[in-house]
């Protein structure tokens, strides 16, 4: 019978895992609605695959779980995805649109006139899901066979996985700073929301998972690089979602006037 923190650190990682793996749904789906992958930094993506990518060779280095290896396969093919969108759709705009200096949305963003009371229904609703998600994974893994339960970094002290974590962490960090300054130029258009906020989700919940399981000193320490990179990159992404607050809905009730085009 499993410890009461190993159950709850088992939980927390499960519901993590549910909420990672639909978080690059909501903007996959709004490129291809916009058929524009413009509202994302190049950067953004791009050092966010690299953070992956050493994510998933830490994974392999450190021998987790196959579990944990191919979410972290899942997570850095759907960055290719995206920044194949990117490509493609600049492309595509290029085809149609010889003379434009710069690939431009071709429409507006899905949720920008959403209501407010709407949206946090919306978001509640699938907060609840991945949580009842993430618990349901818990149960049968822990029905079926209990060592085929995801589990956080077990806090390896070899120093290739120690490089690895603070790189990811790092990079991690890096992404979000090209992003939140390329909503500054776009108004944060053909950018979903639901992209920061499950990845907030999925943070906390993560560094939940590791911090529950274990308060020891050295165990923390050992799992620094990935505390950091889960727990930092949450304040950097509620800037994001303050941004896309900011200019759908707090400019919204501004009088209407017309944006210079870039």
């Amino acid at each position: 019978m499993p410890h009461f923190s190993d159950s709850l650190s088992s939980i927390f990682g499960w519901v993590s895992i549910a909420s990672w793996i639909i978080v690059y749904s909501p903007q996959i789906y709004e490129n291809y609605s916009l058929q524009s992958g413009e509202g994302l930094s190049i950067l953004f993506v791009v050092v966010w695959l690299l953070g992956d990518f050493c994510n998933l060779l830490g994974a392999v280095a450190g021998g987790l779980l196959p579990t944990v290896i191919i979410l972290a396969l899942y997570y850095t093919a759907c960055d290719l995805l995206l920044l194949g969108q990117i490509y493609y759709y600049r492309w595509k705009q290029n085809r149609s649109l010889s003379h434009e200096h710069e690939p431009l949305l071709t429409g507006q963003c899905i949720e920008e006139h959403t209501p407010m009371k709407r949206l946090l229904i919306r978001y509640t609703a699938c907060l609840l899901f991945v949580f009842a998600t993430g618990v349901l994974g818990w149960w049968i893994g822990n029905v079926t066979e209990d060592e085929k339960r995801p589990s956080p970094p077990q806090g390896d002290l070899r120093w290739q996985i120690q490089v690895l974590g603070w790189t990811s962490a790092v990079l991690y960090l890096g992404a979000r700073l090209p992003q939140i300054s390329k909503n500054l130029k776009t108004r944060c258009e053909g950018l979903s929301p639901a992209l920061f906020f499950f990845a907030i989700f999925g943070n906390i919940t993560y560094a939940l998972s590791i911090c529950t399981k274990s308060m020891d000193p050295k165990y923390l320490f050992t799992n620094a690089g990935w505390l950091a990179g889960s727990v930092l990159t949450v304040f950097l992404d509620v800037i994001v979602l303050s941004q896309i607050f900011y200019y759908r809905y707090r400019t919204s009730e501004l009088p209407t006037s017309n944006v210079p085009s870039q």
